[in-house]
Parts: C-alpha cells; sequence; structure tokens
C-alpha cells in the first residue's frame, strides 16, 4: 500500500549519510527540503524530494494523498529510557517535596523507588500491562514512536520478572518498536539494607539467569549513585549482564560524580543516562567512546535540580540524545515535546538540536538507527506531521502544548488500538 505526502513545507532531517548518529556541530546542521513530498510504501519510506521531482504519473496506484501544506514533516520522535511500567502515581511524595523534603530524603525514609515496588508487588500483570498501555497510546499521541521500558520496580526475583513479562507483552503488541531494559539495581530493598552486596548476588546469580532463560530484556541497567550501588557494585552488575549479552544502559551521575561514567564506558555501555553532575573526567571518557550520553531534563524540571549541561556537551563535540524518563516518582509526564522545550529553554539547545537528539541520537540509544530518526530511503515510515507552522522552533516554543496535527506509525496515521 503506498501513500504520499505532498506540498511539504519543510521535510527535515533528511540524511542518507549512514552516519550512526550526529555529534557536536553536526547536530545544529539538519537537511530540509523546501516544498517537497514523500512517498510511503508497505510502511517504510520509499521516496522523497522536492514537488519539482513529483509528477502526475508518481501518483498513479497511491492509495492515499495527505496535503501538508503548511506542515513540517520529520521523523518521529524516540524515548530512549522511560519507567512505563509502575503500579500508582506518587502524588503524596509530590506534595512533600512542595514542603521541603529532598527526593534524597524522601527515599531514606521508604519513599522513592521501595515506595513503589511495595506497590507494584500487590499489582497483577492484566492491570499492570492494560495502564502501561494507556500510558503508551498517551505517548504516543505526543510524537513518541520508538520507546524502552526499564522495570526495576520489583526488587525482588518474582516482581523482577513480572515487570519484565508486562513489558515482554506490551513489545508483542504494541504499534511502535519497544526495547526492554533489566533494573533489578534500582535501589536497594529494606530487607538488604547493611547487606547490600547480598542484594547484589541476587540480582546476578538469581534475577540474571531467569531474565535471560526467558529472553526478557534487551540491555541492563544499575542506579549508579552514592546511597544505590556503588561504582564497583555496577562494575560486576554489567560484567554479570554481559555474560548473558546483556549490554549496559546505566543511570549514571544524577547527584554525585564519583567514576561511574568510566564504569560504564569501560563495560561497553550503549547509554550514560542522566549526568546532571559531570567532571572534566567523565567528558574526556566519552570523548574516547561510542557511547551515547543522555539527558532526562523533564526530571530536572520536577526535582529542581540541576539540568544535564546539554550545551557544554555539544559544544565539546560529543553527541546527546534527550528522553523523559517517565516514572511515577521523580518525572510523571511521557511527553517528549515538552523534554525538547525544556531542551532548549533550559539547556540551551536549538530546535534543530533537540530534534537531534530525540530522533537520531535516541535511536542509537536503541540500537534502532538502521531503521528510524532520520528521513532516510528505506527507514521505518514513524513520522510526525506539524501544524501550519513558519519554523521548526514553533514547537519547542509551545511548551506543554501538543502541535502536531498527525502521527504517522508504519505508514498510517495512528489511532489507538485495543490493547
Amino acid at each position: 500500500m503506498k501513500r504520499l505526502l505532498t506540498n511539504i513545507h519543510r521535510l527535515v532531517h533528511v540524511d542518507e549519510s549512514h552516519r550512526p548518529y550526529l555529534k557536536g556541530g553536526e547536530m545544529n546542521d539538519l537537511k530540509e527540503i523546501e516544498n517537497g513530498f514523500l512517498e510511503i510504501e508497505n510502511g517504510l519510506i520509499k521516496r522523497y524530494g522536492p514537488m519539482s521531482d513529483l509528477h502526475a504519473s508518481d501518483i498513479a496506484g497511491v492509495s492515499e494523498v495527505l496535503n501538508c501544506e503548511g506542515k513540517w514533516v520529520m521523523p518521529g520522535l524516540i524515548d530512549s529510557h522511560s519507567h512505563l511500567i509502575f503500579a500508582e502515581p506518587r502524588a503524596q511524595e509530590f506534595e512533600d517535596r512542595i514542603h521541603g523534603l529532598t527526593y534524597e530524603e524522601i527515599a531514606a525514609r521508604g519513599g522513592g523507588i521501595l515506595n513503589s515496588a511495595r506497590k507494584l508487588a500487590d499489582m497483577d500483570e492484566e492491570r499492570l500491562y492494560m495502564d502501561a498501555m494507556q500510558r503508551l497510546h498517551e505517548v504516543i499521541k505526543t510524537g513518541t514512536t520508538a520507546i524502552e521500558i526499564k522495570s526495576g520496580y520489583g526488587l525482588s526475583v518474582e516482581a523482577e520478572l513480572k515487570m519484565l513479562r508486562v513489558a515482554k507483552r506490551i513489545k508483542r503488541r504494541a504499534p511502535i518498536p519497544v526495547k526492554i531494559t533489566f533494573l533489578g539495581a534500582h535501589a536497594i530493598p529494606p530487607e538488604y539494607k547493611g547487606k547490600e552486596d547480598d542484594y547484589v548476588d541476587l540480582v546476578i546469580n538469581e534475577m540474571l539467569p531467569k531474565v535471560a532463560e526467558n529472553e526478557l530484556a534487551d540491555y541492563i541497567d544499575v542506579f549508579c549513585e552514592k546511597g544505590y550501588f556503588s561504582a564497583e557494585q555496577t562494575d560486576r552488575i554489567l560484567k554479570a549482564g554481559a555474560e548473558y549479552g546483556l549490554r549496559p544502559k546505566v543511570h549514571v551521575n544524577q547527584f554525585n560524580a564519583f567514576g561511574g561514567v568510566k564504569t560504564c564506558v569501560d563495560n561497553n555501555a550503549l547509554s550514560v543516562d542522566h549526568l546532571e553532575v559531570m567532571n572534566d573526567e567523565d567528558f574526556e571518557v566519552l570523548k574516547n567512546s561510542n557511547c551515547m550520553p543522555v539527558a532526562l531534563p523533564s526530571c530536572s524540571f520536577f526535582l529542581s535540580i540541576p539540568y544535564t549541561p546539554g550545551r557544554k556537551i555539544i559544544d565539546s563535540g560529543l553527541p546527546l540524545a534527550l528522553a523523559t524518563d517517565y516514572n511515577p516518582g521523580s518525572t510523571p509526564s511521557g511527553n517528549l515535546l515538552f523534554v525538547w522545550s525544556l531542551a532548549c529553554i533550559q539547556m540551551k539547545l536549538t530546535p534543530q538540536e533537540g530534534l537531534a537528539a530525540l530522533t537520531q541520537n535516541a535511536a542509537y540509544a536503541l540500537e534502532l538507527e538502521s531503521s528510524m530518526g532520520s528521513i532516510s530511503i528505506g527507514k521505518k515510515a514513524n513520522l510526525l506531521i506539524s501544524e501550519r507552522m513558519d519554523s521548526l522552533g514553533h514547537l519547542p516554543y509551545h511548551f506543554g502544548r501538543n502541535s502536531l496535527f498527525e502521527v504517522i506509525i508504519n505508514g498510517k496515521p495512528y489511532c489507538k488500538l485495543e490493547p
């Protein structure tokens, strides 16, 4: 089946260079075609170019022609870091922070991740699945066309496996690509307080083999942070995951910089995520790697903590991806359009850099760069059509507003699918 988008005001991020990701100045140099067209066949991008290259004979056999006059067409956004599966929101902790408690103080008294783990243990898989599918539908409407889903609110063998089974079911049924990350080392359960290494042993010796046996994950993650898992413990877990073919995508440097980035890079991490706190060594380590730095600005917004130094990362010649960190405690939003706005407003990225970070670089952070992330022949036709606008900056400028006209998934306008 063929579809044709015509009279596109701007077709943006056209790229046939086959670069796996964009770095430094490349992120602000996205190619555009003015007054263009794009042809879709069998869910893939077949052809594109200026309208002057489109002839009447080209329309023969096309099942649908969509006039995009005044509108921009671009690759769909990709969320490379989310915690889409959780039991309940944590609105009380939101109020606690208003009254002056920090994220760390809330966690120390049994809130935070441990709170979510208690609630998840009591919820059945069907409810977890239905709720997560509803969230998935909501984020697709705001431009998400591929997503990563982490476990991490189980913190026991059975509960972690339950989360991953739900994620695998979503992966089978979702209309967009889904990657799954095992995050058994998200926090230390209360019963392991003072016995943290014993919990690390549980993750390595009991959780990991079952995750691998049932093919429940693509990646492995650790919350490498003071009060959670040390760089040494992170190293043990990542090396164990590698034995099962799970590449690292790691939470690191959210509150402290203490060598975690180097530990991740030494373990061939695909991405390092958060990076709100970075030192000179972290920059040097990343410059000598193919590891993708991932910023989560809506987490910084919600917790009122520093933002990842995205401007400095790009100006130093590094790549940067953006993601939501969608979760019930620190980022109760999966809206990548809002992430784009925050990246421009708070991190001083240009709209073009923001789009590169949310598309091609985010695709790399999920190993999807060969099939998604740019307007390229043969890539998946997961696309966004904007409302009428004069500049790319229109989208991040209207923060909190959905300025999309249409989300195209697998070459078709997206509508909600039944679970």
